[in-house]
């Protein structure tokens, strides 16, 4: 009976043993290959990623189409020979481009851009080391009517055509003047079309190297020189030096003059100015309507006058820079209203309007009747 018993307990035990070993073999399976019962491997299946995420953050949508179908998914700057064709693709339904804008200015017919079922296509025949800069593409969302631009989706590349005869990208300008304003960096646009190029910065009078100290002066070949602080002191002539193995003699750019401003940022500063307040019938007079702002700033004129709509008047504005002690250069922008042969509809309130991009600036002057003057003037001392 108790080895009955015994032999009992042994086969028991033997297959909880048996049952715990086949538990952790089919753990073992499972983490490396999944099997079918008749043997055969099953591939394992992830989720796929929506099209959304698979081409968003970290991930670039802008391609270079290479020999044989081959692509190239573009990153922050490419180095490419000039003369052969470039092809360009940006995945997406409706898609923006920008390039170098001198291709817009003057109507390249050397570059094309075709908008396919599922990407763009930018195509610029026979490039040359002019082409090198920046090129970029991004997805346009609409809503009905109203287009947008899609932040998230945006791709952009800086592309070099190295040249040894041209050190520096050719520009149509052989004689760029440059403002200096106190409260923003100041760039000298001397772009190279190789990455490697050594470029040095020259001062043409006096005649020196200015020390680049990647503070408050650098470089990147991409802009040209960063002035981080402009002051009067930097004004003068300058010009950028190119040094590469492939040419024994140096490469000079084309020459800058800097120019200090003296007006910082804003809407216009403007006044008025009456050549007489007081005038009679038939008289000729005039109002000047000034502004003195940037530089390179363009103001625009409008004007509201007694007798607008009956009365003809003439009005011409110009503009011309000017200095302004110490050698700081400012713009001065006139807009000037002759009123002839004075009528009684003349007299009133003239109202010069300003404007440019940073705002709106109105001034105002009256012209009255020299008549109606003296008469009240007979009129205190009775």
């Amino acid at each position: 009976m108790k080895l009955w018993l015994f032999f009992t307990l042994a086969l028991l035990w033997l297959e909880v043993q048996n049952g715990v070993c086949q538990q952790v073999k089919h753990m073992k399976e499972a983490g490396k290959n999944r099997n079918r019962p008749g043997g055969k491997r099953v591939k394992v299946r992830y989720p796929k990623v929506k099209e959304k995420e698979a081409g968003s953050k970290g991930q670039s949508i802008l391609t270079q189409v290479l020999d044989k179908g081959r692509f190239l998914r573009l990153g922050e700057s490419l180095s490419l020979n000039p003369g052969k064709t470039l092809e360009l693709r940006c995945k997406g339904t409706n898609i923006g481009w920008a390039y170098p804008s001198y291709l817009d200015t003057f109507s390249d017919n050397r570059l094309s851009i075709m908008q396919h079922e599922r990407y763009s296509q930018l195509i610029l025949t026979s490039p040359s080391a002019a082409d090198t800069g920046d090129y970029s593409c991004w997805v346009v969302l609409c809503d009905g009517e109203e287009c947008a631009k899609d932040g998230e989706s945006t791709s952009a590349t800086y592309i070099y055509f190295t040249d040894k005869d041209e050190l520096f990208v050719p520009s149509a300008i052989h004689f760029e003047i440059i403002y200096l304003h106190p409260d923003k960096p100041a760039t000298v646009p001397c772009r190279v079309t190789n990455p490697k190029i050594n470029v040095s910065l020259h001062r043409e009078v006096p005649a020196e190297e200015i020390a680049v100290d990647g503070t408050q002066i650098s470089y990147n070949p991409t802009k040209g020189f960063f002035i981080q602080n402009p002051s009067p002191e930097h004004k003068g002539a300058y010009y950028c030096k190119a040094n590469s193995t492939t040419r024994t003699t140096s490469q000079i750019s084309t020459k800058y003059q800097l120019l200090y401003v003296e007006v910082p940022s804003g809407p216009p500063f403007a006044t008025i100015e009456a050549s007489s307040n007081t005038v009679s019938g038939g008289d000729i007079f005039n109002i000047t309507c000034t502004v003195l702002g940037e530089p390179e700033m363009n103001v625009s004129f409008s004007w509201r006058y007694p007798g607008q709509g009956q009365r003809p008047v003439n009005i011409y504005d110009s503009w011309r820079l000017i200095n302004r002690g110490l050698g700081h250069t400012t713009r001065i922008s006139q807009s000037v209203m002759v009123v002839d042969d004075v009528e009684t509809i003349d007299y009133g309130k003239y109202i010069c309007s300003t404007k440019n991009k940073h705002g709106e600036t109105l001034v105002a002057t009256t012209v009255k009747s020299h008549e109606k003057e003296e008469e009240h003037k007979d009129y205190i001392l009775s």
